[in-house]
């Protein structure tokens, strides 16, 4: 795990805040980044780590507000592939699995 990211968890566990921890869990096609890839999203829309960036990375930030407000995890696709992928102006053509974990 990235050393940010695991201080950034540590920091909201010690202080008994929310986050939820994102971790990519599976790709197919060209993906900005790969399984294993983790970020830190906390209430306030504050992000530590990436999962790539761009709308990908935007779509999950809100998914993860949303699991901290329904304090639950799951597991979200993210459908980059060319239909959807254009509309969006994204240029990378695959799909990811991202596992929103509460912290």
């Amino acid at each position: 795990m990235n050393k940010q990211v695991l201080e950034k968890v540590c920091e909201l566990q010690k202080a008994g805040q929310k986050g939820a921890l994102v971790t990519i869990i599976r790709t197919w096609g060209s993906t900005p980044r790969k399984a294993g890839s983790k970020m830190v999203v906390q209430p306030d829309g504050a992000m530590t780590g990436s999962i790539g960036g761009g709308c990908a990375e935007a779509a999950v930030r809100l998914q993860a507000l949303s699991a901290m407000d329904e304090g639950r995890s799951f597991v979200y696709k993210v459908d980059m592939l060319q239909s959807v992928a254009a509309d969006e102006g994204m240029v990378c053509g695959g799909v990811m699995d991202v596992f929103i974990q509460m912290i």
